[in-house]
């Protein structure tokens, strides 16, 4: 880790960002499996009204400008709201990159004044069609966080490994004596899970006792599931029929001459 000096991404702030808004409760998501966290957070940022606050920013990232309503916008950001802030990076990096992406947004958690940090992410489905129960793990830092898991039903992760960048921040906030809580969405690793998303927005919207709209994650989640039967059927209707081993005119050419 000598390349960075402070291991963390740079984050610029807007000129327009007002840093005395900070604080609350943090939020961070990222393109992972089943694109659980991004999901979660563009839902958070849109529904909420959150005020766009920085951009992390390296040479080492990718040119590339993500368009929202016209606008272009760098893929990793920040924002803010009423005690809500939220990180977000809307592409997926290598792995290499996690320790880093950890401990930016630890360093912007600890320096914005945040009282704690939940991290949504998602875990991959033993059963890989669409359902629409799926169950939401929990993974906490502290001990109150892990009362106000068991608080709010969500089921807690007793023995296992959680890799990634929430693994790494959930150990690293046990070890410096930061309140970080993982929420992780069982979801399908094949589409962008909303449905996952939704489980996991309803978690955390117990844990903050906030209450947050869904109805439009619904909306999207029943839309990509309609997408995927749809392809499903298709790919089901283009399959060869199995061959008639009682056809004489299946003997292997080889065999004929």
């Amino acid at each position: 880790m000598d390349e960075y000096s402070s291991g963390a991404y740079p984050l610029v702030l807007h000129a327009e960002a007002d840093p005395t808004r900070l604080g609350g409760t943090a939020v961070c998501g990222f393109s992972t499996v089943g694109s659980v966290g991004v999901i979660a957070t563009s839902h958070l940022i849109q529904t909420l009204e959150l005020s766009p606050m920085g951009t992390v920013m390296h040479p080492e990232f990718p040119a590339i400008a993500l368009i929202h309503d016209s606008v272009p916008k760098h893929p990793v950001r920040v924002y803010q709201g009423d005690g809500l802030g939220v990180f977000t990076a809307e592409i997926q990096f290598p792995s290499d990159n996690d320790v880093y992406f950890g401990e930016t947004v630890l360093e912007w958690f600890t320096k914005g004044g945040f009282d704690r940090l939940l991290v949504i992410g998602g875990v991959v489905s033993n059963d890989l069609g669409i359902k629409e129960d799926s169950d939401l793990w929990g993974v906490s830092s502290t001990q109150m966080s892990r009362k106000q898991l068991d608080n709010a039903g969500i089921q807690q992760i007793q023995h296992g490994i959680v890799a990634g960048i929430s693994g790494y921040l959930i150990a690293e906030g046990e070890r410096r004596g930061l309140d970080v809580t993982a929420l992780l969405a069982e979801c399908n690793p094949m589409y962008p899970d909303a449905r996952a998303a939704l489980i996991a927005i309803e978690g955390l919207s117990e844990l903050i006792d906030r209450e947050i709209p869904v109805q439009g994650l619904l909306d999207d989640a029943r839309n990509i599931e309609e997408r995927v039967r749809e392809a499903f059927e298709r790919a089901q209707s283009m399959a060869l029929p199995p061959p008639d081993t009682d056809d004489e005119d299946d003997v292997p050419i080889a065999a004929k001459l």
